[in-house]
């Protein structure tokens, strides 16, 4: 058992918790029983996997299965695993990761596209959104918070798994087939002379949305077939951008629905 927060491993994995540790080792931390469950369901292979007794003990069947993805694994103490978990209280488990460049969602009927998000817990939350609104999947520009950020993966609550993702330096030039094949791109901004709610989203369709403070860059918009906003209230200046994205996505599920209904 692993009980020294001074073994090299260790070290290594607490490395893990910053940005350029995971682009550099080209690894990173899944926490917690409810990720480690979505990965071991679409066998996802692990390069460590570290865990306590009182968890084994706990998710014996998981264990077992987790084992069998696992490259290396280490039974540590509780004190070992707080301290290579990011999170206040974890539950008794910790997987580490091969960093794989995800290839880049194909689109053909309904997009994501994302453009400098900077919050980890906005894009966890649009990674859900979008695949339980029925999204092929997403599209994140270069300049956005890493996929593998870990509030990512907890906010996604295991659909980070399941939903297509990819990132792109040039979201301009990504989007030009698309929209030559015939796909309308939807761009959410403020000042849109239509609201969201008056386009008709049952034909193909990539929604595009901003940063959460500048919003969506002048060349994506001028790329939007059509502008769409928000309806607010006086006195209201935004919303936040994952509420935004689930209005949109699931205006076009309703949309959808009714039409084949």
């Amino acid at each position: 058992m692993l009980t020294s927060l001074q073994n090299p491993l260790v070290k290594q994995i607490k490395k893990l918790h910053q940005t350029k540790e995971r682009r550099q080792q080209q690894l990173f931390l899944l926490e917690g029983t409810h990720l480690l469950e979505a990965a071991v369901t679409v066998d996802r292979p692990l390069a460590i996997l570290c865990y306590t007794i009182a968890w084994q003990t706990k998710h014996a069947a998981l264990c077992e299965q987790a084992h069998q993805l696992a490259a290396r694994v280490e039974l540590v103490s509780a004190d070992v695993l707080r301290s290579i978990a990011t999170t206040v209280e974890p539950d008794g488990v910790v997987a580490i990761i091969e960093r794989t460049s995800t290839p880049e969602p194909t689109f053909s009927s309904l997009g994501l596209v994302l453009e400098t998000i900077q919050d980890p817990g906005n894009l966890g939350t649009m990674i859900r959104t979008a695949a339980a609104a029925g999204a092929e999947g997403l599209l994140l520009s270069a300049d956005s918070v890493d996929f593998d950020h870990p509030k990512v993966l907890r906010s996604s609550a295991g659909q980070w798994f399941r939903l297509p993702m990819g990132m792109n330096a040039d979201l301009q030039s990504a989007l030009q087939p698309y929209q030559q094949q015939g796909m309308q791109i939807i761009a959410a901004v403020p000042t849109a002379p239509l609201t969201y709610w008056q386009v008709d989203f049952r034909q193909p369709t990539l929604i595009l949305l901003g940063n959460e403070g500048a919003g969506l860059s002048p060349t994506l918009r001028a790329l939007a077939d059509k502008q769409v906003t928000i309806p607010l209230n006086p006195g209201v200046e935004s919303l936040n951008v994952a509420i935004a994205a689930a209005l949109i996505l699931y205006e076009a599920k309703r949309q959808r629905r009714a039409d084949n209904s």
